[in-house]
């Protein structure tokens, strides 16, 4: 039988309908269309895809099961190696990993592995199949801090290890990034409630509202009798340009605009969080990230929201589908630009305060690419008097973030690189001080959710070698 050259295309909401709403952009298949784009899995010998995962899911194994329409087995597959199905099928760079390896992709489009596997993962979650059993304990005690993508995978693993895992999480819901940066129209946050939920019924203890370096130390998690801790907690502290005009009001980090409307549902009307209601939006930044903030600010009400990119389309750092979602949604994309200045102007009522000032237009300057940087990317190059204003009335900076310092300041014998990364061993995840393992943002700074998952199973068997190593 000819095997179909595209991927059969994912349900979506219509442009102009989601660009007003919070509701999930992609619908998902059905299962005709899941067991279809199933058969186009070519099952090679060799299984490149699986070697392109970051947690290395038996992808032709669960993908065979589709085939059958064995949904179950499909998913207790997945499983086995993922702690959060549904998540990476919605959010993975899938076309970067296993889909690029895919050997059908040689000469037509791969097999959509990851909506295959976010199809798998709802069905069973719509199914409410009954969750895992907890598994009979070690006696063993592990800490984990952070809930975000890592700390859950290496949480996950250890619980299914027999051991006795605490996750401890800064703010008042589980699930880190997953929870404040992602918005809802891209991963909804009852999925990740459901996958936090099945961590729990594994064992896994999860307590909010505890802040490592401030509530407790990493030192006084060993002295509670913890014989192991692993740091995930992420990057979540916001880069800045530096540029005049930062500390006007209308001016946001990626991470607080984001989390106000994500974590805090500023959004809704009845919210008593806060945000900018703004009407012509500049977001700086190419990544996955800038793409959020933009589409968000969108629903959030805004008439004209711009992406601000100092290199062209083809460097552009964001998810290809996510930049097609944000072009049909009619964001506009001002490439190869720059900003130089934020203008504002002061409020009468309250001059003396410096920082008492609103937005009201971005300078920006046309750019060239010019000789490659050490990471291969060509720089890009101002074109001196090319500057213009932008109309703007808020600007969202979404240019990267940084592990947050508290944990390295409070914790003695902890080494951290120029960035403020933990620096790890890269097959372990072991750190320089005893005991202590490291993964995800919080060692590499912002990657992408399927990484800091495959960094957290990383550590949980190096921690479980170096726990059955002590007691031997």
């Amino acid at each position: 039988m000819a095997v179909q050259p595209k991927k059969h295309p994912m349900p979506v909401q219509e442009p102009a309908q989601r660009s007003r709403n919070f509701k999930e952009v992609a619908l998902g298949y059905s299962e005709e269309t899941a067991i279809a784009e199933a058969t186009r899995c070519l099952d090679c010998k060799n299984r490149p895809c699986v070697e392109a995962c970051p947690v290395n899911i038996e992808i032709p194994d669960f993908i065979s099961k589709v085939k059958t329409g064995d949904f179950e087995q499909a998913y207790d597959i997945i499983s086995l190696s993922s702690s959060l199905p549904a998540v990476c099928g919605r959010v993975c760079p899938q076309e970067t990993q296993c889909e690029s390896k895919c050997t059908l992709g040689i000469r037509f489009e791969p097999v959509a592995i990851g909506r295959l596997e976010r199809f798998v993962a709802d069905r069973h979650n719509l199914q409410g199949k009954c969750a895992p059993r907890m598994n009979a304990s070690n006696g063993h005690r592990v800490a984990v801090i952070g809930s975000g993508p890592a700390g859950l995978a290496c949480a996950g693993d250890l619980a299914k290890k027999g051991y006795k895992v605490t996750v401890f999480e800064a703010l008042h819901l589980a699930g880190g990034v997953l929870v404040y940066g992602i918005p809802e129209f891209r991963l909804p946050k009852n999925i990740v409630e459901k996958e936090v939920q099945t961590l729990k019924s594994l064992g896994v203890d999860i307590q909010t509202n505890v802040v490592i370096g401030k509530t407790l130390t990493v030192d006084e998690l060993f002295d509670d009798g913890f014989e192991a801790v692993f740091i995930g907690s992420g990057a979540g502290l916001p880069k800045f340009m530096g540029i005049p005009g930062e500390s006007l009001k209308g001016v946001y980090s990626a991470n607080e605009f984001l989390t106000r409307s994500n974590l805090m549902k500023a959004y809704d009307e009845h919210s008593h969080t806060p945000v900018m209601r703004a009407k012509r939006v500049a977001v700086v930044g190419g990544g996955n990230v800038a793409m959020d903030a933009a589409r968000t600010a969108l629903r959030l009400g805004a008439e004209h929201v711009s992406i601000i990119y100092r290199r062209s389309m083809e460097e552009l750092p964001a998810r290809k589908e996510e930049v097609e979602h944000a072009e049909e949604e009619g964001i506009d994309f001002r490439l190869l630009t720059n900003p130089v200045e934020i203008l504002g102007y002061r409020n009468p009522d309250n001059a003396r305060d410096p920082k008492n000032g609103f937005v009201t237009g971005l300078k920006v300057i046309r750019c060239e690419l010019g000789e490659p940087d050490e990471r291969g990317r060509r720089r890009p190059v101002e074109l001196p008097g090319s500057e213009y204003v932008l109309d703007v009335d808020c600007v969202i900076m979404a240019i990267g973030t940084s592990p947050n310092p508290l944990i390295k300041n409070t914790t003695g014998g902890l080494e951290v690189n120029r960035h403020g990364g933990i620096v790890v061993d890269e097959a372990t995840g072991k750190t320089s001080k005893e005991g202590v393992f490291a993964g995800g943002d919080a060692v590499t700074g912002a990657a992408t959710v399927i990484l800091a998952m495959g960094a957290g199973k990383t550590a949980a068997q190096a921690i479980d070698d170096y726990i059955r190593g002590k007691h031997a």
